[in-house]
């Protein structure tokens, strides 16, 4: 077999099951993370979730599809080192930028649905609840 060809079959392996291990992490333990920026709304973040998980396979499996060629041929066993190192250092640079920007992005909605609860109060106010919204009691 050709080096070439061995150095593709080696990084599409470990690249798609990169791919898959992360994007698996990331629904498992992001769950929890989208009910809270969804305000508990189970059925809504699963299928979030669900969305944001295909999202990510297709733009890091196509990533993965592009950057497949190399430019030269691979003529010896450093050299499949040296382009498996190259090529899958990118794809997990790649994979943690859309991890980040996933979070990033999540954690805006999370604070913009924080800010609005505190907008109102947990508990309606009562006579012994000293707070600066509280109306006046009525005959005071």
């Amino acid at each position: 077999m050709n080096l070439t060809v061995l150095a593709y079959v080696i990084y599409l392996a470990v690249s798609v099951t990169l791919t898959v291990w992360v994007a698996r992490t990331l629904s498992h333990h992001g769950r929890l993370f989208l009910s809270d920026v969804l305000h508990g709304d189970e059925k809504l973040a699963d299928a979030v979730n669900h969305l944001l998980v295909v999202g990510f396979y297709l733009v890091n499996l196509g990533f993965v599809a592009l950057y497949l060629k190399t430019g030269d041929d691979i003529e010896n066993a450093r050299g499949v080192f040296e382009a498996l190192s190259v090529k899958l250092g990118v794809v997990l640079l790649v994979l943690g930028a859309m991890h980040l920007g996933n979070v990033y992005v999540l954690n805006r909605f999370r604070r913009r649905g924080l800010s609005d609860r505190e907008q109102f109060p947990p508990v309606d106010p009562d006579d012994t609840t000293p707070t600066a919204w509280a109306p006046e009691p009525a005959g005071a």
